[in-house]
């Protein structure tokens, strides 16, 4: 067990990225949840050989980027409102990695978890967060923002409160306050997400969620079911120049 870290550090969860609006993002730390998927699948992606992910607002964003890569490089992945996108990779994390990603630039589009990683990218660092990687993602911040205030960002969708991301973002909670002890000074938001987390099990909790049901009535319960794995991949993927990479 880690030793505790003994400042003082303010932990607050935004419900959905339109709170964005309301909060001033430089100089703040930013993780950025979309446990069903986008994120999920960006810290999957790169935990089995993905180069970078470089996410776009939309699908003429990815077009347009993939005209400036060669050929075989990259994989363009993505949906709008939970339909793939023609001619792209299907965007759940399972699926993309059986498409194979290996090596390759995946240009993704999402309705909302890529739009959410955007629309922050001047705070002083973002995270890309899941289930995944919570562990390695607070005690990065820990060690490298000790005095940052931390903004847990649930993409939540299209100006929808997803009970999905606020679960997550309650699992984040709980590691940083286990961590941090009496200094961790948490908002109401914070504490209400750690309060779900500790009383919803998964994956039952996300398959009975609006997402979650849309996935498994899809046929994808499996992907829900792998979203839930916590700390699966110890790794800590961030935005760097509008590119998310692992981060050593």
């Amino acid at each position: 067990m880690s030793a505790r870290i003994d400042l003082n550090h303010k932990i607050h969860v935004l419900t959905k990225k339109e709170e964005l609006d309301s909060v001033r993002i430089p100089g703040k730390v930013v993780v950025v949840l979309d446990v069903l998927f986008a994120t999920t699948t960006m810290v999957a992606a790169l935990a089995h050989g993905a180069a970078e992910i470089v996410p776009v607002l939309d699908e003429a964003a990815a077009r347009a980027c993939g005209k400036d890569l060669a050929p075989g490089a990259f994989v363009l992945a993505g949906e709008l409102y939970a339909e793939t996108l023609p001619g792209f990779a299907h965007p759940a994390p399972l699926s993309l990695l059986e498409h194979g990603v290996g090596g390759k630039t995946v240009v993704y589009s999402t309705t909302n978890g890529t739009v959410a990683m955007t629309q922050c990218a001047a705070a002083a660092r973002v995270y890309c967060g899941a289930l995944l990687n919570a562990g390695a993602i607070v005690e990065r911040v820990l060690a490298s923002h000790p005095r940052d205030t931390v903004l847990i960002l649930c993409s939540g969708s299209g100006n929808n409160f997803n009970f999905e991301d606020f679960y997550g973002a309650g699992c984040f909670v709980e590691r940083f306050a286990e961590r941090l002890g009496s200094a961790a000074d948490l908002s109401d938001a914070a504490k209400a997400a750690r309060t779900v987390y500790r009383n919803a099990a998964a994956p039952e909790a996300l398959l009975d969620c609006r997402v979650g049901r849309i996935m498994a009535a899809k046929g994808l319960a499996r992907e829900v079911q792998f979203a839930c794995r916590v700390d699966a991949f110890p790794v800590v993927a961030a935005l760097d120049a509008g590119r998310v990479r692992l981060s050593s």
